[in-house]
């Protein structure tokens, strides 16, 4: 194998197959990144549990998933490279994005998801259309970001606001026109993700969000 920079901040080992005409990935460097574990192995061992039909995750959402990643990955470099600092300020930065986005912090989306306050990664649990409005979010952050060249936390802070709220609208167009909430209590904790698909369209909640 040889390394393939995927992200920003980590290697990912890969090799291509030239009969195939596709990229091959370590799924333990792959999991490491995703989940920052330091035991990836054992971690896949317990991701593989959850749906007995695939033995994991489908790839249709593993791919989403990377994709989630390499697009935070990208935000938290501009946050860097633009004077916000690690932990706490990525947390609010974080926390806002979410809020315009799904009317919810982390900490509360982790609680209509019912997965305590430690533990369960929440994009683990999150299906395919949240995924998809994460990374809006956070990638229109990045962009608005650059554009304003924001510098420090405050205007970091607006951008953040500001990209979320992109996400945000386009949430409560597609909800108004499919009638369904995108955001919803289910998780992967007791039910194989394969299951959980088939009854999200069933199941959708209020998120408490505002116009």
């Amino acid at each position: 194998m040889s390394n393939f920079k995927l992200f920003e901040t980590a290697q990912i080992r890969s090799v291509w197959d030239e009969d195939a005409n596709r990229w091959y990935f370590a799924i333990v460097d792959v999991v490491q990144v995703l989940t920052d574990s330091v035991n990836p192995t054992d971690y896949l061992k317990k991701l593989r549990k959850r749906d007995y039909q695939s033995k994991g995750y489908s790839p249709e959402w593993i791919e989403k998933r990377v994709r989630c990643i390499a697009i935070r990955d990208e935000l938290n470099g501009e946050w860097q490279k633009r004077g916000v600092k690690e932990q706490r300020e990525y947390a609010i930065l974080t926390s806002e994005i979410s809020k315009a986005t799904f009317g919810m912090t982390p900490s509360e989306y982790r609680d209509l998801k019912e997965l305590g306050k430690t533990g369960d990664n929440l994009r683990d649990h999150m299906s395919d259309l949240e995924l998809i409005f994460t990374m809006l979010g956070e990638a229109s952050t990045t962009e608005i970001t650059r554009k304003h060249d924001a510098q420090g936390f405050g205007p970091n802070h607006s951008a953040a606001r500001a990209g979320g709220k992109v996400a945000g609208n386009a949430r409560r167009d597609l909800e108004r026109k499919s009638g369904r909430k995108v955001a919803t209590n289910q998780n992967y904790k007791q039910l194989p993700e394969a299951e959980v698909r088939k009854r999200i369209p069933k199941n959708q909640v209020k998120t408490g969000d505002t116009p």
